[in-house]
């Protein structure tokens, strides 16, 4: 059954989410069950209300962006005995395909509605779809609040402007009618410290191999535990965007599986997570596995362990732990160990270690970026180069090695204690996917801002003035060039203000009038 019944999916994607959608076999998931998923939109598909979600992504932070390739599959499972069925169980999935990786929203909103489903059935989830019809707009900074069979769900979805690290709090606020209001402290993030704890010894070697695009594989024994994994894993670099695939969970049924499992080149850079035993032969050539137990709430923090290497891992019963040959190229940073050991011992809750361990790497990430940042911000030209008359200058290129020099000044040692092979890193950094994809993204802000100060230089001159000394035909010429300009501003949203907007149509509305006539009805006629 699919709701609302207007939702065109294709049979390709149709599959993957039915295939997505339950546990393997041999999880043995007795209950209820959450879990997340993401697959590859089907190519050659019309995009509905896109440019409306644009609108509103231009204000997310880079890591809550959405990826039109892919959708989320959200997940809650249930699984219990029943003997008037044929196969003795009652096995049903409840899934929300969405765009938005709202891990925490979606998460909530299931387990409110779909136990209800079950006992209700489909009327049920029309009433659901109504409600979430009455939804106002996704739009980030705003407090929102919406509405779910009798309940009002209360959250704020992160801005690019905030400070990375910081949360504003929504407040719950007393209903004067009879609705119950919840507020969601989080839209995005899982519980940190619960998915790394049975890797705990090794979180920073995690984080190189993340930021790095290596490819991961998270072995664990049920859909629940290896897509929070997963999610922990590509969070961990935030506020970086990861730029390579991931799949929270993944079978051997997906569309994608025989290009991501191929021995005949080197696997992808991407990050799996996976519950059939098969997968650990299939994927034994693989340079980074992660094997998880069950993720229990420690009551003590597993013991220390080593890395161990790759051709222990022959099959999934294998001890939980990192098989890998990778070494870090960073010391490794016993404080952080130390002090999360320590909120084990004094049962500090998870929450509050989920909190220092998102300030660690947040910390980590900023001072391995801020070096690039810097350097980056070197290569836009000086604003007097800037002339009204010429096309805006070219953003200068990146060089390695000139980016290697200032780091014996300006490099991670002016924030960071940790010691190690910085440089190393960053050469490994630079031929990254998640390099291409940051160094992308400032290559368009920074070309951006050069348009938007070239259309403030123009406003500033007396254009007015300008066409009176010049031919007719160079002025129309100038019209049409300033109409572009406008239609690229909106178009493109480039960071200029409205006032500018403004001056420059009174500009070309007075050198169009100052025209001979028949020049100004063709002018005037034409939108560009």
């Amino acid at each position: 059954v699919i709701y609302p019944p207007h939702s065109k999916l294709t049979d390709k994607e149709k599959t993957n989410i039915c295939y997505l959608s339950f546990p393997d076999s041999n999880s043995g998931c007795l209950g209820d069950t959450q879990f997340c998923f993401r697959f590859r939109r089907s190519p050659g598909r019309k995009v509905s209300f896109c440019c409306f979600l644009d609108q509103l992504d231009r204000d997310l932070p880079v890591y809550l962006k959405k990826d039109s390739a892919y959708y989320y599959g959200y997940v809650y499972f249930r699984q219990v005995r029943d003997k008037s069925l044929k196969r003795g169980y009652f096995q049903k999935s409840l899934v929300l395909i969405s765009k938005l990786p709202y891990v925490h929203l979606f998460r909530t909103m299931l387990k409110q509605i779909a136990p209800e489903y079950f006992e209700k059935s489909e009327a049920f989830l029309e009433a659901v779809c109504s409600d979430v019809d009455r939804w106002p707009p996704p739009v980030p900074g705003k407090v929102l609040q919406l509405p779910l069979m009798g309940l009002i769900m209360k959250l704020r979805i992160p801005t690019y402007r905030d400070k990375p690290g910081t949360t504003p709090i929504v407040q719950n606020m007393h209903q004067a009618d009879a609705q119950i209001s919840m507020a969601l402290p989080t839209v995005h993030e899982v519980d940190l410290f619960r998915c790394f704890c049975p890797v705990f010894f090794h979180i920073q070697m995690l984080w190189e191999l993340v930021l790095l695009g290596e490819p991961l594989v998270v072995m664990a024994p049920s859909p629940a535990e290896s897509s929070e994994t997963v999610l922990a894993l590509v969070s961990c670099i935030s506020p970086l965007k990861y730029c390579s695939d991931f799949r929270p969970y993944f079978t051997i049924h997906d569309s994608e599986f025989k290009e991501y499992t191929t021995r005949t080149q080197a696997p992808p850079s991407v990050i799996l997570g996976v519950t059939n035993p098969f997968f650990a032969k299939t994927l034994q050539h693989w340079p980074h596995i992660i094997r998880i137990g069950d993720i229990k709430l420690p009551g003590e923090v597993p013991k220390q362990v080593k890395v161990k290497k790759l051709k222990n891992l022959k099959t999934l019963d294998s001890k939980p732990g990192v098989y890998t040959s990778y070494k870090p190229y960073l010391n490794k940073d016993e404080e952080i160990v130390r002090q999360l050991q320590k909120g084990v011992q004094q049962k500090r809750p998870t929450e509050a270690q989920s909190v220092i361990l998102r300030r660690y790497f947040l910390e980590l990430t900023e001072s391995f970026i801020i070096p690039l940042e810097r350097y980056v911000a070197s290569l836009m030209p000086l604003q007097k180069c800037i002339s009204p008359w010429k096309s805006p200058p070219q953003l200068r290129q990146f060089s390695q090695d000139d980016f290697m020099k200032t780091l014996e000044k300006a490099g991670p040692q002016l924030t960071s204690g940790l010691k190690g092979d910085w440089i190393g890193l960053y050469r490994h950094f630079l031929k990254s996917p998640n390099f291409d994809g940051w160094f992308r993204s400032r290559q368009k802000e920074m070309t951006q801002k050069l348009e938007a100060l070239h259309l403030e230089a123009l406003c500033n001159e007396n254009l007015v003035f300008w066409s009176q000394k010049h031919t007719e035909v160079e002025t129309v010429d100038l019209v049409l060039k300033l109409k572009n300009k406008l239609l690229q501003a909106d178009r493109e949203h480039l960071p200029v203000k409205t006032d500018t907007l403004k001056k420059l149509q009174t500009h070309i509305n007075d050198i169009i009038l100052a025209l001979p006539d028949d020049l100004q009805d063709i002018l005037l006629k034409t939108g560009t």
